[in-house]
């Protein structure tokens, strides 16, 4: 059947309250769902691809869904399968759609399809929620100005909705501010093959998150793209290249991983990860890394990891290239002794939320004393009282949270919806099994 999310536009916040039942030793095995890096980047691969791909394990959530609801618009069929979407790809040939794409708060779905709309020879218009048209576009937009494309921010302020008036992309040499967002480049990267001519994209100032950069191009080189990388400082891409239609197998997301590292780093137990690649581009598959830093112990298999908790001191450490992790690491920094400082962080500002002054907000609630910068967090451990945690309709400030609750009485995630946006069912899986909702 075709893939289709009816009126998804209409999705109601919840004030449903689900409280955490603290837990002692948390262990067992556990297989994350598939990265969302990986599948919204390899959902619009497929679409460019001249022929059909299967993707194998990807994630299903509100990010992708979102995504593939805006493919379809575009007049890219994708059909469910269990466990696998099957994507007609165009060979870069795009219908106009006929309505204005919504993506929520998906912010790779905005970025990525800013420069996939202009491949279409028509007007698109990009649109979002409330938050999503808080949300910078400004550097990806001036860069698409630099080869051409005509685009226009509706309220003049670089933010959604945008409208995009494409003939097809020309290519060629850009600057791009690189100390925002690295998902601006991706953006460009993923269409770059079907510019008219070569692309090279000249970053200013460091890259942030190189991560995810590296993710790019790893799933580009994958699909048969090649991508000439210069330390992270020009990006050059050949035109006429063609993605090749194939069977691809998503792995699994080492953010939402971080959630059961942490479970078990606060708790003194015992998690094995399966189902993950332990040599992945992600980020985040650092993570286990900086709390083995925190006093836990890592072991590592070919395709899966075990970390035993252990007790935990407080860090300094530079988490840039592990962005969505920080929040998960910040409620793990409550259990240490000893203060931890994060630093490199400032683009935690224009993420589902300013995610520094959310953390710090809801930190100091539960009773830690909390310092922030433009670009960093210092959590100072203290003693804690239960407290209803606000998640500001951010996914990852409820799974972050939920850690808390494990040693915490009286923890309450409000809004526990919005986990679908990445991982729809994780207070399922959430250790303890008897979560219960008030």
């Amino acid at each position: 059947m075709l893939w289709y999310i009816s009126n998804f536009e209409h999705f109601e916040k919840t004030e449903t309250l689900i409280e955490i039942t603290p837990a002692e030793k948390v262990s067992g095995f556990i297989k994350v769902p598939g990265s969302k890096s990986y599948t919204n980047r390899a959902l619009l691969i497929a679409a460019l691809a001249n022929g059909v791909s299967r993707l194998e394990k990807p994630l299903v959530s509100d990010d992708t869904k979102f995504m593939i609801q805006a493919l379809n618009g575009f007049g890219i069929q994708v059909k469910e399968e269990p466990n696998t979407l099957i994507v007609s790809g165009t060979g870069g040939k795009l219908t106009v759609p006929t309505e204005d794409i919504f993506v929520g708060n998906a912010g790779t779905t905005m970025r990525f399809l800013t420069t996939f709309s202009a491949l279409a020879k028509g007007k698109v218009r990009l649109d979002g929620d409330e938050r999503m048209r808080e949300r910078p576009l400004t550097d990806l937009l001036e860069c698409l100005k630099q080869m051409g494309v005509r685009t226009i921010s509706t309220y003049h302020n670089g933010c959604p909705p945008i409208d995009i008036e494409g003939e097809g992309i020309p290519g060629g040499t850009v600057k791009l501010a690189g100390d925002k967002s690295s998902q601006y480049l991706t953006s460009l990267l993923l269409s770059a093959p079907y510019f008219q001519n070569k692309t090279n994209i000249l970053i200013q100032g460091d890259l942030t998150s190189k991560s995810y950069a590296d993710i790019t191009l790893d799933i580009m080189e994958t699909f048969g793209i090649q991508v000439e990388n210069d330390n992270y400082k020009r990006f050059s891409v050949e035109a006429n290249q063609i993605y090749k239609a194939q069977t691809y197998q998503v792995e699994g997301d080492w953010s939402s991983a971080s959630y059961f590292l942490a479970a078990a780093a606060i708790t003194g137990g015992n998690i094995t990860l399966t189902g993950v690649n332990p040599a992945s581009n992600q980020g985040d598959a650092q993570f286990p890394y900086v709390l083995e830093k925190m006093g836990c112990k890592v072991k590592k298999l070919a395709d899966s990891l075990q970390l035993h908790g252990g007790s935990l001191r407080g860090i300094t450490i530079n988490m840039n290239n592990m962005p969505d992790a920080v929040q998960t690491l910040a409620v793990v920094a409550l259990f240490a002794k000893g203060k931890t400082v994060i630093e490199g962080i400032g683009n935690l500002r224009i993420k589902e939320t300013d995610r520094i002054e959310a953390l710090a907000n809801e930190l100091g609630r539960l009773g830690a004393g909390i310092e922030t910068g433009e670009d960093f967090l210092i959590i100072h451990p203290s003693e804690y009282q239960g407290a209803e945690i606000e998640t500001y309709n951010d996914h990852r400030m409820a799974m972050s949270f939920a850690i808390a609750g494990l040693i915490i009485p009286g923890v309450k995630i409000k809004n526990p919806k919005c986990v679908e946006k990445s991982f729809p069912d994780f207070f399922t899986h959430w250790p303890p099994s008897n979560a219960k909702n008030t």
